[in-house]
Order: structure tokens, then sequence, then C-alpha cells
């Protein structure tokens, strides 16, 4: 259960910053650190293009890719949620 929440908390830091700076450097920062931080609990993944490349490199379990996919869409909305209520109100 730990690395779904970490997927999820790690998707939605990385999707906040992309909408908020836009800008190549943070974006980079902030996924090396999440990757620092919560690699070593859930792979760091953290996009399911990503995990769909550890399953089939066979560093995944079939049984773990549709939970990490949920985890991670869920972190992405939840990160443009934070973006449209906390930086641009207009959307």
């Amino acid at each position: 259960m730990n690395r779904y929440i970490i997927e999820f908390l790690g998707t939605a830091l990385l999707t906040f910053t992309i909408f908020w700076t836009s800008n190549w450097l943070a974006i980079g920062a902030v996924l090396a650190i999440a990757v620092l931080l919560g690699g070593e609990i859930s792979g760091g993944a953290y996009n399911p293009a990503v995990t769909f490349a550890l399953y089939h490199a066979g560093k995944l379990q079939k049984s773990e890719v549709v939970p990490y996919i949920i985890a991670e869409i869920l972190g992405g909305l939840a990160g443009f949620y934070m973006y449209k209520k906390f930086v641009n109100k207009a959307l």
C-alpha cells in the first residue's frame, strides 16, 4: 500500500510542477527528488508509460500494473486540482 501512496504523491507533485512552472529544469529537479525519496519504496515510475516499461523489463509484477496506473492517474488529477485551486483560480 505504501508504494501506491508514494506513486500518488510523486505524480501529484510532478504534475503540479509541470503546470505551475513549465520550466524543464524545475520539472527535472522535482522528478529527481521524487525518485530519490520514493524510488526505493515504489520504483519511482510516476508515469503510466514508465510503469509499462518497468513491467516489460521484469521489474514489476503483472498484478501491480493496474494499481500503479490508477494511483498515477489519481495523482495527476490531484496535481492539476492543486494547480487550479491554488495557482490559477481562473480555470
